[in-house]
């Protein structure tokens, strides 16, 4: 009976040791502190605590696949234990304490730490390599470390911070930065830094700066022609140029698109070439062309021919007003029928305007009256008055030959005076008040409707009084014949009636005059 009550108690006995054994191990549990992120090379410590131990306490931390990598007695009841280990690419993993302390045994919580490499040696590379595009086009820029984990990266242009405000063609996107549709603007120099960030801790690598290089490209070539007299012969200068684009460009010159020289530019967009000039011989079609590593362009043909100044030299005057319709001056332009490089002289009644240097300069002023422009082919006359009328001449020969005659045109007469001037000015301060140019124009009409009524009038009283004088006197309008009236009655009428004497008589017509 015994045996079989001792039988049925020891499964009750068994889960009381148990739950006595689990309630003891909880008691004991430890806790593990320390970093979850460590730089390489640095000295990292993990501490293990167990509350209420009973002396003496093992510790022992654990790490990957539990391996033990410390151990350590605990000779004072309620103190952590440290750890120390110097990081290692190799000690990235879990790690959990365990404590044994009065035969018992327990593990803490688990640590993972994560080791950071620092950013060493980090430059910029670009896409396209070397960073040089043109207008329009993208380039993409590397922030690379040679090592490095765990690294954000910030870019500097002309080392001012690149932020999201700074442009929005830039676009930062991991280590890369990008830029589409690049400007002249974005041309610059470019650097960055590769960071990292472990407990309020920052550690970076700078880079180099890096220059960026945005062209422009280059606009159609153009082509000039000068000549220029060196003794005893003449000496023709050809000048290529573009108005915009970026250096450096290869400029060509083709006679015939046969090439007879080239130039690299590489602080400007022109090149000059010399070539044989013969006076009267077409030496044949010049033109400009313009290489790029991406263009290749073509001047307009030019032809290479001197023509000597000869035929008909005419002067053309045309005047000029404000927009109040004043006269304010005159332009006067000479033109020749034939001649490549024709030089101009100005005469005013026969007099020649001074001075005549500066043959090539646009514009010239040569006195408070007179101005050149277009190199001395145009005349104007800023202010016009007496002194400024008169007969205008211009005359044209070869600019590379001064013994050459002069080919004069005919004259042609300027003449501004007072008068002309005075009715300009009343015409404009008629036009500046228009309110007193409606008072004179009601004026005049109401004068002119007085004038009609006082004409109407008169001819009104005077067909009244005409008819007046008919009924007072009948006889008046009678048709009288000496043969039916006597002679005394004639008389004694005549001396009745005194306006009679107004009535002649004609062949039995009366002709009255009032």
């Amino acid at each position: 009976m015994r045996s079989i009550q001792t039988h049925n108690l020891l499964p009750i006995l068994a889960m009381a040791s148990f739950f006595i054994r689990i309630g003891g191990l909880s008691s004991i549990r430890p806790v593990l502190t320390g970093p979850v992120m460590a730089y390489l090379g640095s000295m990292v410590a993990f501490r293990c605590i167990t509350p209420d131990p009973s002396l003496p306490v093992t510790y022992e931390l654990i790490g990957n696949d539990g391996v033990q990598m410390a151990t350590t007695t605990g000779q004072q009841e309620g103190q952590p234990e440290s750890f120390y280990l110097k990081v290692t690419a190799a000690l990235e993993g879990s790690y959990h304490c365990r404590v044994t302390t009065g035969g018992k045994t327990a593990v803490s919580n688990s640590i993972k730490l994560t080791v950071v490499t620092p950013a060493s040696n980090t430059r910029v590379t670009s896409e396209p390599d070397p960073p040089v595009a043109y207008k329009g086009s993208c380039i993409v820029l590397n922030c690379s470390a040679t090592k490095g984990s765990h690294l954000s990266y910030t870019w500097f242009f002309n080392r001012k911070e690149v932020t999201s405000s700074t442009s929005p063609h830039f676009h930062h996107t991991g280590n890369k930065l990008v830029m589409e549709k690049v400007t002249p603007e974005h041309a610059g120099l470019y650097s960055c830094m590769a960071w990292s960030m472990v407990q309020n801790t920052r550690r970076f690598s700078s880079s180099f700066e890096v220059k960026v290089t945005v062209k422009v490209y280059v606009s159609k070539p153009r082509i000039s022609f000068s000549i220029s007299n060196s003794g005893a012969s003449l000496s023709g200068n050809v000048t290529c140029w573009s108005t915009r684009g970026s250096p450096p460009v290869n400029i060509s010159l083709l006679l015939d698109d046969k090439e007879v020289g080239s130039v690299t530019a590489t602080e400007s967009l022109a090149a000059w070439f010399s070539v044989t000039v013969v006076p009267g011989l077409n030496m044949g079609t010049a033109r400009c062309r313009v290489n790029t590593e991406v263009q290749e362009l073509m001047s307009e043909p030019l032809t290479m021919e001197v023509v000597p100044v000869g035929g008909d030299v005419k002067v053309e005057v045309e005047y000029l007003y404000r927009a109040d319709s004043k006269l304010t001056a005159a332009r006067l332009s000479c033109g020749v029928s034939r001649g490549t490089f024709p030089e101009y002289s100005w005469l005013l009644n026969d007099f020649v305007l001074p001075p005549e240097t500066h043959r090539d300069s646009h514009i010239q002023p040569i006195s408070p009256q007179y101005a050149l422009t277009d190199h001395r082919r145009i005349l104007v006359l800023p202010k016009l008055g007496p002194e400024e009328s008169g007969y205008y001449r211009c005359r044209a020969r070869d600019s590379y030959n001064d013994s050459r005659d002069w080919v004069d045109s005919k004259a042609m007469q300027v003449q501004v005076t007072d008068r002309i001037l005075n009715c300009m000015r009343e015409a404009t301060s008629s036009t500046e008040t228009p309110s007193k140019v409606f008072m004179n124009t009601i004026e005049i009409i109401t004068v002119a409707f007085c004038c009609f009524h006082f004409v109407t009038l008169a001819v009104g009283l005077g067909c009244f009084y005409k008819m007046f004088d008919q009924n007072q006197d009948p006889d008046q309008v009678a048709i009288i014949s000496s043969d039916t009236l006597p002679l005394s009655a004639s008389t004694s009428s005549e001396q009745d009636r005194p306006m009679s004497r107004d009535l002649v008589v004609r062949n039995e017509t009366v002709e009255t005059t009032l």
